[in-house]
C-alpha cells in the first residue's frame, strides 16, 4: 500500500502582480494569507514561492541565513540564469563570508555615531526644502521634499556633486519601473548594450548608474577626498579587498537604497500626517513624541515590500515543510500590519510603543545598512515641521508606482493647511 500523499498546501491569493499596488498595498489579501494555517503557496511563473506574511515568521527567516539563503537564487521573485546570477550579484545577494566582508567595507560610515555627524547637513537641507515648499504654497511633495532630501544627503556622504541629484533620482525612478510589468525607456537607453537580464532591475538605468559610479571612481583615484567613494577606491587598491564588480554594485546599491527607501517613507509619512491630524497635533504638543512618530512613519510606509530567500536545505517554518531550493518570500508589508504584533495595526499612532517594525528587514545580518540614516532624515524633517508648526493638507490622490517591490509614490500634491502657522524660517 502506497503512503498517503501529503496534503496540498493552501494557495495564497495573488499578491505579486505589480498592478495591484497602483491602489496601495492589498492589505485584505495579506490578511487572508496571515489567517491561513502554516504558509500559503503562491503560484509564480513556472513555479512559485512560500508567502511568509506573519511577523514572527518573517523574523525567523531573517535571522536564519544559514537555512534561508540570500545567495542561492538571489533576492528576486523570479529565477535567474547562472550568468545573470553572477552579473547581478550585490551585497544584498550574498551570504557570509562575502556578505560580511563587503558590509564591513561601508558599515563604519553608517554607525549611529558617524551618522550623527551628518545631523547639521540633514537639517540645513531640510530647512531649505521646507522654506521652498512653503514659499510656493505647496506643490508636489515628492518633487519638493521627499525626493531631494535623501538623495542630497547620500550624495554628500558619497562625495558626489549635488548638481547631479536630479539625474540620479531620474535613474532611481527608472529602476523602480523595472520592478513592474512595463518600462518607458528602450533597452538601449543611456547607451546601454548589455542584455537587460544581466542588469539589476532589468533596467538600462542600471547601466547608466554603473557608468556614473565608474566616472566618480576614476576621479577619486586621481584626487582622493574624505568621502565614501574614496574609501571604497582605497579598499579596491589595498590588496583587492573589494573587486571592481563589487564596487560597481555597492555604489549602485548605496545610491538607490539611500535615496528611494527614505523618499518613500517621507512620501507616505506626509500623507499619514495629513490624514491623521490628531496624531500630528500630539507631536506638536509634545516634541518628545518625534522619536516614536519617526518609527511609526517608517512602519506605516514600509518602503520595501518584500525580499526573497531560498531554502538551503529541507526545513520547516510555521509547521510547513519546505524543500531545499524552494523560494521563501518575506512580505514586510504584511508583517508590519500583523495583528499579533501590533495593537490596532491599521491605526497611525504617533506614540506607538508596541511591536518591532520590519521596514528595515526582519533583523539578522541583512538588517538595512542605512537604518540609522533613514531615522535621522525622517526625525529631523518632523522636528523642522514641528518647529514651524506646519500642518499638511493632501490635495489629491497620489500617483503610485506599479511595483510589488518598492512602495513607491511618484507624486502627491500637498499644501500647508488653512490656519497652519508655518512659514519660511
Amino acid at each position: 500500500m502506497s503512503p498517503t500523499a501529503a496534503p496540498a498546501p493552501p494557495l495564497a491569493p495573488e499578491i505579486a502582480d505589480p498592478r495591484l499596488y497602483l491602489d496601495g498595498i492589498p492589505h485584505e489579501r495579506f490578511a487572508q494569507i496571515r489567517a491561513m494555517p502554516g504558509l500559503g503557496w503562491h503560484a509564480y511563473g513556472d513555479n512559485g514561492f512560500w508567502a511568509v506574511t506573519r511577523h514572527a515568521d518573517v523574523r525567523e527567516v531573517s535571522r536564519n541565513p544559514a537555512v534561508f539563503s540570500s545567495s542561492i537564487g538571489h533576492t528576486n521573485l523570479w529565477d535567474l540564469e547562472a550568468d545573470a546570477l553572477e552579473a547581478r550579484r550585490s551585497l544584498i545577494d550574498t551570504d557570509a563570508p562575502d556578505h560580511t566582508r563587503l558590509r564591513r567595507m561601508v558599515a563604519g560610515a553608517f554607525t549611529p555615531k558617524n551618522i550623527r555627524r551628518w545631523t547639521d547637513t540633514v537639517r540645513e537641507i531640510t530647512v531649505e526644502l521646507l522654506d521652498e515648499f512653503e514659499a510656493r504654497g505647496g506643490g508636489d511633495w515628492v518633487e519638493l521634499v521627499a525626493a531631494p532630501l535623501p538623495i542630497r544627503v547620500i550624495l554628500a556622504m558619497l562625495g558626489v556633486p549635488v548638481a547631479d541629484a536630479d539625474y540620479l533620482v531620474e535613474l532611481s525612478n527608472y529602476l523602480v519601473e523595472g520592478t513592474g510589468d512595463t518600462q518607458s525607456i528602450p533597452p538601449d537607453a543611456f547607451g546601454n548594450t548589455t542584455e537587460l537580464r544581466l542588469l539589476p532591475f532589468n533596467s538600462p538605468a542600471s547601466h547608466a548608474l554603473f557608468e556614473y559610479g565608474e566616472d566618480i571612481r576614476a576621479k577619486r583615484r586621481a584626487e582622493p577626498r574624505d568621502d565614501l567613494v574614496t574609501h571604497l577606491v582605497r579598499a579596491e587598491a589595498d590588496g583587492g579587498r573589494i573587486s571592481r564588480h563589487e564596487y560597481r554594485h555597492l555604489f549602485h546599491l548605496l545610491v538607490f537604497a539611500g535615496n528611494e527607501t527614505t523618499r518613500t517613507a517621507i512620501s507616505h509619512g506626509a500623507m499619514a500626517l495629513a490624514a491623521n491630524r490628531d496624531q500630528w497635533q500630539r507631536v506638536l504638543d509634545d516634541r518628545a513624541l518625534v522619536e516614536s512618530a519617526t518609527e511609526e512613519v517608517i512602519r506605516w510606509a514600509t518602503p520595501i515590500l518584500h525580499m526573497r530567500r531560498t531554502a538551503a536545505s529541507d526545513c520547516e517554518l510555521a509547521g510547513t515543510p519546505i524543500a531545499a531550493g524552494d523560494k521563501v518570500v518575506m512580505w514586510y508589508a504584511s508583517a508590519n500590519r500583523d495583528e499579533a504584533a501590533f495593537a490596532d495595526p491599521f491605526r497611525f499612532d504617533a506614540g506607538r510603543a508596541d511591536g518591532e517594525h520590519f521596514a528595515f528587514g526582519g533583523g539578522g545580518p541583512h538588517l538595512c545598512l542605512g537604518a540609522f540614516l533613514a531615522r535621522l532624515e525622517v526625525s529631523v524633517l518632523l522636528e523642522e515641521m514641528a518647529a514651524r508648526r506646519l500642518v499638511l493638507e493632501q490635495l489629491g490622490e497620489p500617483v503610485r508606482a506599479a511595483s510589488n517591490f518598492v512602495h513607491g509614490v511618484l507624486s502627491v500634491d500637498m499644501a500647508p493647511a488653512a490656519g497652519s502657522s508655518g512659514g519660511p524660517r
